[in-house]
């Protein structure tokens, strides 16, 4: 009979059963038999323990006079096979997990079907009277004494007991490693047909096949592993750049009413922190900022992360694997081919691809554009045009020309705002006519949506369309004649700017022609900020008037005023106080104590539509009560707004349209522009004229006797 000598080992349990000390003065190398009949068999199965710990025993066939299991006669172990000599008769060459036919067991036990009865046999046997042999310690790996402890049989040699969590808890492990595939799985999918439009967030988006999914799965399953790991750790990373980019593409259409532009956009970063200190303090921006830096990290890495595990599990199950991608890739070709859509969207989806051509041909056309726009604002059709040529026919007035922040077409139509605004502007516009004013009014489409109101200055004031920042550097940095620099080009007008927002260097005064200018910290204004605004609008004019208008000139004035309550996020807002009162601006402090906190409103659209009404209302009262109070005749107020309000407050693809107003005493100034077919009085009808925002300083200029000469 032929046997593994580890068929005698205990069964396989988590524990090992404890081990007596061995009585003084036996010998442990020796077996002496105890009447349980397997003395023998008990002596070499510790033996073959030890030596099958140490995987050096070789398989050895007993003949039946050799060896009787049960035979109940007492055996002398032979020299040779005593434990700890390095040799063992009845172990098994394989190693301790083979048995006789070569097959490992469970366990590592090596029992092959006969071997097992036996086993079971002896282990009832053994469990019910143990002998001092089984006590006895088992030689250490590696211990040729013979006095080291042997470790337990079901675990592997250098393994503690509970040395793993895995191990104890192979359940639970394998629930959180499916649990991590399905994550990294899901974070990989939503990266793929994450939309770039917070209104395009549906489930129809997300119930798409991704191409791009498809053939990443195909390519890292032949992959091999170093290349694999590689492709899909760029792949991850790509995607992770793609998830952020497309994020700033969502705030930026949510703010700008357009997408991340990756050329000209980075330094708008400078101009939103410096927002965010003003609306949440400078402890709060600094929190915004590391949180935004950390979820960038996290994304990035976690994507990355994400595609390589599922790059290593589709490997770990080439077959599976290869067949489901097959039938995607199938599914795939026959919803792109039939037309498939769920809800309107199509099933078969290449959402990824589309975008990154997108973006690739709004870098080329940025590029591209750059240099077109070079040459155009270098042909102006009033560069040279004569001084005693231009503006003949508003000379000897004082001329206002007042932007205010986010006063757009929203204001006076939009059903949850354009009640009191409309009401505000009736007001005002008897007021006007009291004092002897009247109006005409119309549209502008602007050049720029929700912010970045220097791009509507300039493409008002240049006649350009300064819709980018890397056009607004290009011109401010030349010499386009602005409607600024037409009246000082004249020699009859003294040129002054009243800006309150500019908090810092602005070399653009040279461009415009502005000869003095004013700003935050010329104002002479000690009262509290109103979030973003430094002042109220009105103490920005009343400084106007104590500063420059109620001075003696030489010259009429021609000022550009830029009124700032208005500007987002609408909280805390200025209330109108008697003029005496204004003073140095500190009679504002209980007003802000008073008025909402931003974090009350920033989240609501319905908060903020409301909010934004009244600012709109307050700076124009303020606007049209200065100017009844300090016109004369010889005054021509333009005033209009920069841009619409952000998307949360003027709607999802709203219009870019601002209303602007002409208005004077003199009838003559309004009758050079019967023509335009303005509405008439401060609030333009709907169906009034629209113009781009860049046509009208070649129109103004035209109408009120300026001759061009290119």
């Amino acid at each position: 009979m032929s046997f593994n000598t580890s068929s005698r080992q205990l069964p396989n349990t988590d524990e090992t059963p404890p081990r007596d000390e061995p009585t003084p003065g036996t010998d442990a190398d020796t077996s002496t038999g105890t009447g349980t009949g397997t003395g023998t068999d008990q002596d070499a199965a510790a033996s073959g323990e030890g030596q099958a710990a140490a995987g050096a025993a070789p398989d050895v066939t007993m003949t039946e006079g050799a060896a009787s299991i049960g035979s109940g006669a007492p055996e002398e172990t032979p020299p040779e096979a005593a434990p700890g000599d390095g040799t063992a008769p009845d172990a098994s060459e394989d190693g301790p997990a083979a048995d006789a036919t070569g097959t490992e067991a469970p366990g590592g036990t090596g029992v092959d079907a006969t071997d097992a009865e036996d086993a079971e046999a002896v282990g009832a046997t053994d469990s019910a009277s143990p002998s001092p042999e089984d006590d006895a310690p088992a030689p250490a790996r590696g211990d040729e004494g013979g006095t080291g402890e042997e470790p337990p049989v079901d675990e592997p040699p250098g393994r503690g007991r509970g040395s793993g969590w895995r191990d104890r808890r192979p359940v639970a492990a394998r629930v959180l490693a499916w649990t991590t595939n399905l994550a990294a799985a899901a974070l990989v999918l939503f990266a793929l047909l994450m939309p770039s439009e917070s209104d395009k967030f549906r489930p129809a988006e997300f119930m798409r096949l991704p191409v791009e999914a498809i053939f990443g799965a195909a390519l890292l399953i032949v992959l091999p592993r170093r290349p694999r790991i590689a492709v899909s750790a760029a792949a991850g990373l790509v995607l992770g750049v793609l998830t952020v980019l497309n994020v700033l593409d969502i705030e930026f259409n949510e703010y700008l009413g357009r997408g991340f532009n990756v050329v000209l956009d980075w330094s708008l970063f400078g101009d939103a922190q410096a927002y965010l200190e003003d609306t949440f303090g400078h402890g709060g921006a600094l929190g915004i900022a590391a949180l935004a830096v950390a979820l960038v990290i996290a994304v990035l890495a976690l994507m990355t992360l994400s595609v390589v595990r599922l790059g290593n599990l589709v490997a770990g199950h080439t077959r599976t694997a290869t067949r489901t991608t097959l039938v995607l890739a199938m599914a795939w070709v026959t919803c792109a081919t039939l037309g498939v859509q769920y809800t309107g969207v199509p099933v078969a989806s290449e959402h990824v691809a589309l975008v990154v051509q997108e973006r690739a041909a709004r870098v080329r056309k940025t590029l591209r554009d750059e240099a077109e726009f070079a040459k155009i604002s270098k042909k102006d059709a009033f560069a040279n045009t004569p001084p005693n040529e231009m503006l003949t026919d508003l000379r000897g007035k004082d001329m206002i020309v007042t932007f205010i922040e986010s006063y757009g077409r929203s204001a006076v139509e939009d059903p949850a705002i354009a009640p009191d605004v409309d009401a505000t502007l009736t007001a005002e516009n008897t007021k006007l006519t009291r004092a002897g004013f009247a109006a005409k009014s119309g549209w502008l489409t602007s050049a720029t949506y929700g912010g970045s109101s220097w791009l509507g200055h300039s493409t008002f004031l240049s006649g350009l369309w300064i819709n980018n920042q890397q056009r607004y550097r290009t011109v401010t940095a030349g010499n386009h004649l602005s409607l600024i620099s037409a009246f000082k080009k004249t020699g009859d007008y003294d040129t002054v700017g009243v800006m309150p927002g500019i908090q810092k260097g602005w070399p653009e005064q040279n461009f415009y022609g502005i000869d003095k200018l004013y700003d935050a910290f010329h104002l002479g204004y000690k009262g509290p900020k109103f979030s973003w605004s430094t002042m109220p609008d009105q103490y920005a004019l009343a400084a106007f008037e104590r500063l420059v208008h109620s001075r003696k000139h030489d010259k009429p004035l021609m000022s550009t005023i830029i009124l700032t309550s208005s500007h987002q996020p609408w909280a805390p807002i200025p209330k109108t106080v008697p003029e005496d009162q204004v003073g140095d601006g500190s009679v504002y402090e209980a007003i802000e104590k008073a008025g909402k906190k931003p974090a009350d409103i920033i989240t609501s659209s319905q908060k903020s539509k409301v909010e934004y009404g009244k600012a709109i209302s307050y700076s124009v009262t303020s606007l049209i009560d200065y100017l009844v109070k300090y016109g004369n005749k010889n005054t021509v107020l333009i005033f209009l707004g920069d841009h619409q309000p952000i998307a949360r407050v003027s709607g999802d693809h709203a219009s870019r349209d601002v209303p602007v107003s002409i208005v004077a005493k003199d009838p003559k100034v309004l009758d050079r522009i019967a023509d335009w077919g303005w509405t008439d009085g401060i609030q333009p009808d709907h169906d009034a004229p629209v113009w781009k925002m860049s046509s009208f300083r070649d129109r103004f200029l035209t109408a009120y006797g300026s001759t061009p000469r290119p």
